[in-house]
């Protein structure tokens, strides 16, 4: 079978050399995994999973593999602060753990939060069964970069039944360098039986840079444990950000996702969940916002394998300019997951005549006794609401804009941190069309 030809992209990082770690296992699985999308290349909108983001203008692209600087290059730590949030943060620059911007003075009892490279470095083996791990879909390219470049990511752990009041940060930011930069970070996060934690993730630009950011996290949350995980992505407008999120849910578990999707030309968010235990419940709430020129593509993928699990899942699209903007949601309930209760609901709005938004709702049901919905729509503002608050005297354009910001506030709703929830209205407010 012949390989596909070389692209600019995949030539760059193929031939790059590989980061030594001097752990036999992880070493080798870093080779393997660059063999691996050296002969595969990027996928092509052949491939399902990407069928509608094309990687054609990132296949001629080159990027140096890693920033050897990041540790120098110059973050303004004011602009990291996020009003009404306090607590300990890792903060990592170009895919690089930076200690002076981080804030570890203050972990709470019951958690331990580290560097990926530190944890590498002073105890490797625990983290054998996460890195050592083979990507062998056709959609995986990203995820063999990943896996055979990072060095550096999260590793978070909360004790079992600890309770954690202020929330914990990580803060991924693409700095300004000599050239474009691969950077690739890694993320494991657990939670022990009966734990609770509150996580916000923030990505983020400093300075112009056309980078490309990859990140891959596991999360895993045993019998009991309770994870509020709020997801800013406010990368730089040149960038392109893939991410992968994958969690795991024991008996009883809960999960609670909010995702605001803002930055990045390129933004590419699979989110996977896996419901292994009885009654494990999974909830997601999210809102994408392309403009301009920006493609921003999130794919959900929720697989009930216990009995009696839960899922819900509310997700609003506003694209505007010649933005585009792409949901794929699908729900699996797989054979003896009986009394599944699954939703899935995306709404999509679109503000200019040249925005698009592709969205595909999915649902595979092999069980008994379930109970699941899905829907979607794309459409305009609705022209009766409209019609409405002009009639009380509002402005049409003051009127178009309230109305926006309603429906994309909507999935924010349910989030319990009112700092957070203020935070985001100002998101959406500065973002949407005036």
């Amino acid at each position: 079978m012949n390989q596909p030809a070389r692209t600019p992209f995949v030539a760059a990082l193929a031939d790059a050399p590989l980061p030594a770690s001097g752990v036999a296992w992880l070493d080798q699985a870093r080779r393997e995994n660059l063999v691996a999308f050296a002969e595969a290349g990027l996928p092509d909108t052949r491939v399902e999973a990407w069928k509608y983001t094309a990687l054609r203008a990132l296949s001629q692209r080159s990027f140096a593999a890693g920033d050897a600087q990041a540790a120098r290059r110059a973050v303004d730590p004011v602009a990291l602060a996020l009003p009404g949030i306090e607590g300990p943060a890792l903060v990592f620059v170009n895919g690089v753990f930076r200690a002076d911007l981080s804030l570890l003075d203050d972990v709470p009892p019951g958690v331990s939060l580290q560097p990926l490279s530190g944890a590498l470095t002073h105890a490797p083996d625990p983290l054998r069964f996460a890195l050592s791990r083979r990507y062998r879909e056709p959609s995986d390219a990203f995820a063999r970069l990943n896996g055979a470049f990072a060095t550096d990511g999260a590793v978070l752990r909360v004790a079992a039944g600890a309770k954690v009041a202020a929330p914990v940060r990580l803060l991924f930011i693409g700095a300004a360098a000599e050239r474009d930069v691969a950077w690739h970070v890694r993320d494991l996060v657990e939670l022990g039986e009966g734990a609770e934690l509150a996580l916000i993730e923030q990505h983020l630009g400093a300075g112009e840079q056309a980078h490309l950011g990859t990140r891959l996290a596991d999360f895993t949350l045993h019998a009991d444990a309770a994870l509020h995980h709020v997801v800013l992505q406010q990368a730089g407008a040149g960038s392109s950000l893939v991410r992968r999120s994958h969690y795991r849910l024991d008996a009883r578990a809960q999960a609670h996702l909010h995702v605001l999707e803002l930055g990045a030309t390129l933004a590419r968010h699979d989110v996977r969940a896996e419901l292994v235990g009885d009654a494990a419940v999974f909830h997601t709430h999210g809102a994408f916002l392309p403009d301009g020129r920006q493609h921003i593509d999130t794919q959900l993928a929720i697989h009930h394998q216990a009995r009696n699990t839960v899922s819900a899942s509310t997700w609003r699209g506003v694209a505007s300019g010649r933005g585009r903007g792409v949901f794929r949601g699908a729900i699996v309930v797989n054979t003896g997951a009986d009394g599944t209760d699954a939703s899935l609901n995306n709404k999509n709005l679109l503000l200019s005549t040249q925005a698009e938004i592709d969205t595909k709702p999915e649902l595979e049901i092999y069980a008994d006794e379930v109970k699941a919905a899905h829907g979607a729509t794309v459409g305009q503002l609705d022209e009766r609401a409209l019609f409405y608050l002009r009639s009380r005297g509002i402005p049409g354009e003051q009127a178009r804009t309230l109305l926006t910001t309603a429906f994309a506030r909507a999935p924010f709703e349910s989030l319990p941190d009112d700092a957070l929830r203020q935070h985001i209205d100002q998101l959406l407010l500065s973002r949407l069309p005036a």
